[in-house]
Order: C-alpha cells, then sequence, then structure tokens
C-alpha cells in the first residue's frame, strides 16, 4: 500500500512505524473473513481492511469525523486478523497509532469522556476497584443488570502455600481477577508448589497497563510498565526465574513492555528482560507437568468446552497449550465451533460497546455449549466473567479445575 503521511506525523517514531505496517498490507481482505464485528455488521469499514483505509487517510491529512472514531472504536483489537494475514501486518499496532491520531482530532461526547476517564480512574487502582466491588455485590439489585451480571459471585479461594522452595515464580496479581475472582491466584499458587515452585506476589507492583493502552492513554500504560519494571526487576536478581501470568490479556500487555520502553534509557534493556521472562501459565506448567509427582490416573472423565481468549490465541499466539494439561487430568473436549472468534470481551469493550458484545457473547456461548460440557473453562477473568454472565453452566479458570482434579488425583 503506497502511503504520503501528513507532515504531523511523517517524521515521528509512530509516524515510521505506520508506515512500514500501512506498506506491508496488499489490500487481499482475507482479515475481513475472521474479523467478529465484520461478520456482526457487513460494513467494510468495520473490517480489518476498511479500518486500515480509514487510518490511512487520517495519517495523510484527511480530517477524521466521529463517525471515522465510531468504527475504530468497534475494533475488539481481538488480532485474529493478524492470525489470518498472510503479509504479517501488525494491525493492532497501526490501531493504536491510528486511535491516538483520531483522539486527538476529534472530541468525544462528554457521556463517552466520563465513562472512558471513570474506567481509567477505579479499574486500574486495585484497592480502589476492590472496594468498589464489594460495594456492587451488596447493591447489585440496583445496579444495570450489564453492570451486576459481571459482579461474580465470590468463591472461597482455598488456602496460599507457603513460600517454601528453592525455586520460585513472580506473579501478577490482575486489578479485576483479584477484585473478582481471587481463588484463580490461589489455586496457581497451590498448583505451582506442588510442582515444587513458589510464588512471589510484590504488593508494589499495580495494572500492567492493558486498560489505559485500551482507552488510547499510550502515557498511562508507559508509567505502568515502569512501576511494575521496578517492582519486579529485585526479584528478577535474586533468582526468580519467571514472569507468570494467569490472565493472558495482563501477559499480553506485559510482553509488550520491551517496545514500549524502548526508548527510555533507564528502562530499556530491563524492560526487554521483563518481556522475554513472561510465560502464560500453561507455557510454565506445559514445561513442569513432569515433575508432577504419581501418576494422574483413576480420574472420573469430565467434559469441558475450553474457551480459548484472543489474548491468548491471537495476542500471544499460544494454542493447544492448556488443553493436553486439561485432557492429562481426564477432560473430554468437546469441539467449539468458530474457537477463533471473539467472545465480546475484549477488556473494557463489553461495558463500551454493550450491544455488540452481547451480540458476540450469544453467538460464543451458542458454540460453546454444543458438547453439552459440563464446565466451560477460560483463561481471562474479562472472558470469564463476560460469559458466566449469560449461561447458567459454570464458567471458570483453567487453573481452577486443575487444582481441584490434581487433588483429587493425588488424594
Amino acid at each position: 500500500m503506497q502511503t504520503r503521511l501528513a507532515d504531523f506525523i511523517r517524521d515521528s517514531d509512530a509516524g515510521r512505524e505506520a508506515d512500514s505496517i500501512l506498506r506491508a498490507c496488499v489490500h487481499c481482505g482475507f482479515c475481513g473473513a475472521t474479523c467478529p464485528t465484520y461478520q456482526l455488521l457487513g460494513d467494510e469499514l468495520d473490517s480489518p481492511r476498511g479500518r486500515i483505509y480509514q487510518i490511512k487517510e487520517v495519517l495523510e491529512g484527511v480530517p477524521p469525523t466521529r463517525t471515522t472514531q465510531l468504527h475504530l472504536d468497534r475494533c475488539l483489537t481481538c488480532l485474529s486478523c493478524e492470525t489470518t494475514c498472510p503479509s504479517g501486518v501488525r494491525y493492532g499496532r497501526l490501531l493504536e497509532i491510528g486511535r491516538e491520531a483520531v483522539d486527538e482530532r476529534v472530541e468525544r461526547p462528554l457521556r463517552q469522556r466520563f465513562a472512558r476517564a471513570l474506567l481509567r480512574a477505579t479499574v486500574s487502582r486495585r484497592r480502589l476497584f476492590a472496594a468498589l466491588v464489594a460495594v456492587g455485590r451488596v447493591l447489585r439489585p440496583l445496579l444495570p443488570p450489564a453492570l451486576g451480571a459481571k459482579l461474580l459471585a465470590r468463591r472461597d479461594g482455598g488456602p496460599v502455600p507457603d513460600a517454601r522452595h528453592e525455586r520460585c515464580v513472580i506473579l501478577l496479581t490482575s486489578c479485576t481477577q483479584d477484585a473478582l475472582l481471587p481463588a484463580i491466584d490461589r489455586a496457581a499458587a497451590r498448583v505451582l508448589d506442588r510442582l515444587g515452585v513458589s510464588v512471589i506476589v510484590d504488593g508494589t507492583a499495580g495494572c500492567c497497563g492493558a486498560l489505559r493502552a485500551h482507552l488510547s492513554d499510550a502515557d498511562g500504560a508507559r508509567a505502568a510498565a515502569r512501576r511494575n519494571v521496578d517492582a519486579w526487576w529485585p526479584h528478577l536478581e535474586r533468582g526468580a526465574q519467571a514472569l507468570v501470568m494467569t490472565a493472558s490479556g495482563c501477559g499480553l500487555q506485559v510482553r509488550d513492555y520491551g517496545r514500549l520502553l524502548a526508548d527510555e534509557p533507564r528502562y530499556a534493556a530491563r524492560a526487554v528482560r521483563v518481556s522475554e521472562l513472561t510465560l502464560d501459565l500453561s507455557q510454565w506448567l506445559a514445561r513442569e507437568w513432569p515433575r508432577l509427582p504419581g501418576p494422574l490416573t483413576r480420574l472420573a472423565p469430565a467434559t469441558i468446552a475450553f474457551h480459548a481468549p484472543c489474548t491468548l490465541q491471537h495476542g500471544q499466539q499460544l494454542r493447544g497449550v492448556v488443553e493436553p494439561l486439561l485432557a492429562d487430568l481426564g477432560a473430554r473436549l468437546a469441539p467449539v465451533r468458530d474457537a477463533h472468534l471473539c467472545c465480546g470481551s475484549a477488556g473494557s469493550y463489553s461495558l463500551l460497546q454493550p450491544a455488540l458484545a452481547g451480540a458476540l457473547r450469544a453467538r460464543k456461548l451458542e458454540a460453546l455449549l454444543e458438547g453439552a460440557p459440563e464446565v466451560i473453562l477460560s483463561a481471562n477473568v474479562g472472558c470469564l466473567a463476560h460469559l458466566e454472565g449469560a449461561t447458567s453452566t459454570p464458567v471458570r479458570h483453567w487453573i481452577e479445575w486443575v487444582d481441584e482434579r490434581l487433588s483429587l488425583a493425588m488424594r
């Protein structure tokens, strides 16, 4: 794709990056076949190719409008198009640049500005968000149904093992996960303990920055990255072997720290190292699985449906890693039609685009439930909360199920 970028961006790092991405696109349109919003709306402007054209026009100096902003807002950033693209177009990064350029030139309506500011001010602050969740659970009958459905019933997390092993990993406690479902990290700590690995949770670390990145707050995302690098670096120097993520959305963001802080001399090298050492929990367990003591036999089979979040399968390009672990513990994996499509959660998307998110969730649940599973398992708390709010079938994090099955197998 030929480009003639405007003066305002041509000689900037973002402009050079955008120019390179745009030139990689060959207009093939394969991305449309796997784009959830294009499948729902049938509008070329709500497809990756259509959004690329709109971003190109803006970067070439065509004034954007509220309609331009709307089509970019409707993108889930699921990155299914990146998995599909034969030319390797880095659509997700181009969308970040395009959204920032549009938001600088188009003022949002007051209601949107308030909602986005409220999300930035609350969800990324762990203690404040936890307090709001606690209050929300009490006031659930008074809340809008779509919001109340996301306030999952608190589950007993069980005990947390003492730090007793020489081998250790750092665990990022997700802002939303810690408030909504702390049982997930507790289950992860117990499974890792069985493998001879202790968990470090540093209280000075905070939000990974993904929410702020989704809301075009690049400065806030970089500030979160700097804070977390400062928190984790001493533990890495003392021998922590990896940063293990139980929320695939957080994992994708932390893996991007090297790029986010590449221009900051104080942080660049450390951020790259942090990104290199960041693993999804499934990756770590796949390596360590042979260390489990005793046979994993005599477990009654269980039919489960595994929902692979977009941040896992498209963002981190991790497919087929969780499923063998589940199968080893007696899972019969029900086939899931169109497993590559987004469930509609997409971070803050389900709150900011509730109609589209609800339609995508209905499609996803229909596919997940076709095999009559006993439970739906996922790898990201946002997807889990989004799905559970609209089905009577239990929806859990896969590590909770693994923890329970290991407890049964090792009795």
